[in-house]
């Protein structure tokens, strides 16, 4: 049996977590969730899956919730605390990360620390901290388990193989739902538009990083540190139908790609039941004779500039990365609520990581003084264009 703790229960992760969960009640057992204010959700979550630790990030919510399951006997904690609460819950010995953005960098630390196994779905958490994370992991001994589709097959790809032999990894992206058009085609994109993914099942926040390309940018920087390879040897290639989830290359030219549907379930799975493959009986398997093809384009980096955006923000290091992921969060969730419009994402990305100067190995209250920082510039330039 395997304890976890998830950290973003209520989200697109989380939700889809306690759905393995669900179809493995003989191998996995909850210990701890957290949420960030859907109690509606997380009552529903604590009385099926019965943990006995559970965190409201906003604690109004939190003294809400214990009101609602004043019949059950589970501890309620609430903030930033609680989260670390959650991800060093004594019984859990895997904890899902899933919390969106910046918010999970504190607990990841703590939960390795404490000599937990990481389910990781939160990429902010390696691209601001990689420097941090990556000793410590291999300081405590622990495994890092990618969730993410992509990294997770890079990881299944290298399985068995001598990492020295690596020439280059290759990321899929799907291209999002605006794939083939031209700048002039985005000035008028709405939320809704940017939410109709062609493939994937996702949160709000990411399925918009999908639209600008920005998640593939973070997903470059977050493969340089979990498989300790340079952002050159990393190749982002427009895979359409989202079959192929990424490829390693060898030195001889060889590529080992892992592919299957597109269901995060899939990813999910493997990493909270690593390393035994177990049947995922809920899924969609794949059928060559209905795909019929597989095609590539290379990413168009000069609509997408997001994208190249990232992959700077990889080469500089540092704190540049932090800019870039806390220059994204604040516009997403700016143009998420009609405030700015969608080409306006990348054009305060470009403009946050121009004013920075990078600080070469920040400690994580600099990566956190950064990201402040990052945001009060924002302010005072949105006002003024």
């Amino acid at each position: 049996m395997k304890y976890i703790s998830v950290l973003g229960s209520t989200g697109s992760i989380g939700r889809q977590t306690l759905d393995i969960v669900r179809e493995h009640k003989d191998k996995l057992k909850v210990t701890a969730l957290a949420a960030g204010s859907n109690i509606e959700l997380l009552e529903e979550q604590i009385r099926e899956f019965k943990p006995g630790l559970v965190c409201v990030y906003d604690e109004e919510k939190a003294r809400q919730l214990k009101l609602r399951i004043g019949d059950l006997s589970v501890s309620i904690v609430a903030g930033m605390d609680g989260l670390v609460a959650c991800g060093t819950e004594p019984a859990a010995d895997t904890v899902v990360t899933a919390v969106v953005g910046m918010i999970g960098i504190r607990p990841t630390i703590e939960a390795i620390k404490a000599g937990k196994n990481i389910a990781l779905a939160n990429k902010e958490t390696l691209v601001t901290a990689g420097h941090i994370i990556m000793p410590l992991v291999k300081e405590k001994g622990i495994l890092l388990l990618p969730v993410d589709s992509e990294h997770s097959a890079i990881f299944q790809s290298l399985n068995g193989e001598d990492k020295r032999r690596v020439s280059k990894i290759i990321l899929t992206a799907s291209g999002g739902p605006f794939r083939g058009r031209k700048l002039p085609d985005l000035y008028k994109v709405r939320p809704e538009d940017a939410l109709a993914h062609p493939n994937w099942a996702m949160g709000n926040k990411i399925t918009i990083d999908s639209a600008t390309m920005v998640n593939k940018g973070l997903e470059v920087m977050e493969a340089a540190w979990l498989f300790d390879i340079s952002i050159e040897q990393i190749q982002v290639l427009v895979h359409p139908q989202s079959i192929i989830h990424s490829m390693v290359e060898y030195i001889d030219g060889s590529i080992i790609a892992q592919m299957g549907m597109p269901d995060m379930r899939l990813p999910i799975q493997y990493a909270l039941l690593y390393p035994d493959r177990e049947r995922l009986e809920s899924g969609k398997k794949l059928d060559f004779l209905k795909v019929r093809q597989l095609t590539f384009e290379e990413p168009d980096m000069e609509t997408f500039y997001g994208l190249k955006l990232g992959i700077e923000a990889g080469r500089i290091g540092g704190s540049m990365p932090t800019v870039y992921n806390a220059a994204n969060e604040w516009a997403v969730a700016a143009f998420l609520k009609g405030k700015i419009g969608f080409m306006d994402i990348a054009a305060i990305i470009e403009a946050s990581m121009r004013q920075h100067k990078p600080i070469a190995n920040p400690t994580l209250e600099q990566i956190l003084n950064t990201e402040q920082e990052t945001y009060d510039f924002i302010k005072g330039y949105t006002r003024s264009v």
